[in-house]
């Protein structure tokens, strides 16, 4: 009886770790070592794949805050609003972290909008805040 249980147990947890893996997601052309390497936008590198970027951004729609990690790093920023959403930054121009950086223009930025279920409801390209 103990050798069943241990046995359905360990069924159990390797089907539960097969469903809790988060896998990349399809990120078409985007050079992604490039991407992760360019913290804040300050290198320049992340503005290589705009238009890349633009063309497949709503493939990422549904996406987890998970995946997104996984598939570019962390994000550069955070923004935590009412009602459970959430915004994750990627900058592709220099932000005001970089060095040198004039801080009177915004840079271009893709925003990722979290719902509540930390799943993203919109992909926005944009110099704007939300």
């Amino acid at each position: 009886m103990k050798r069943l249980l241990l046995s359905l147990f360990f069924i159990v947890m390797i089907f539960t770790l097969g469903i809790a893996c988060t896998s990349k997601l399809d990120v078409g052309n985007i050079n992604l070592e490039n991407w992760k390497s360019d913290r804040d936008g300050c290198k320049g590198l992340r503005l290589k794949d705009l238009e890349e970027i633009k063309k497949i951004k709503n493939a990422f729609l549904e996406a987890t805050n998970q995946e997104l990690i996984v598939t570019f790093g962390r994000p550069d920023r955070v923004l935590l609003l009412d009602k459970s959403q959430s915004f994750f930054y990627y900058f592709l121009e220099p932000s005001d972290k970089c060095a040198g950086q004039d801080t009177e223009k915004e840079p271009l930025k893709v925003l990722f909008r979290m719902n509540a279920i930390n799943k993203v409801s919109e992909v926005t390209i944009t110099t704007l805040e939300p």
